[in-house]
């Protein structure tokens, strides 16, 4: 298990453990923070959209031109 894991495997029993006020204030707290926040929206559009098909940068730039014309 990588310490990343491990620290999810062992930080996140620990937040559920808490009474619930406490939790909304620790996750109130971080919201609040822009970088963090972006973050996580950013790797919840990623995790909704993992099994959309990929497709090169090339492909994506020919497709934005023609809408353009």
């Amino acid at each position: 298990m990588a310490t990343t894991d491990a620290t999810a495997a062992i930080f996140l029993p620990a937040f559920r453990a808490l009474p619930k006020k406490e939790r909304e204030a620790i996750l109130a707290r971080l919201l609040k923070d822009r970088e963090f926040r972006e973050d996580l929206i950013d790797t919840v559009i990623i995790d909704q959209r993992h099994k959309e098909p990929s497709k090169s940068l090339d492909e994506y730039l020919a497709e934005r031109k023609k809408k353009r014309l």
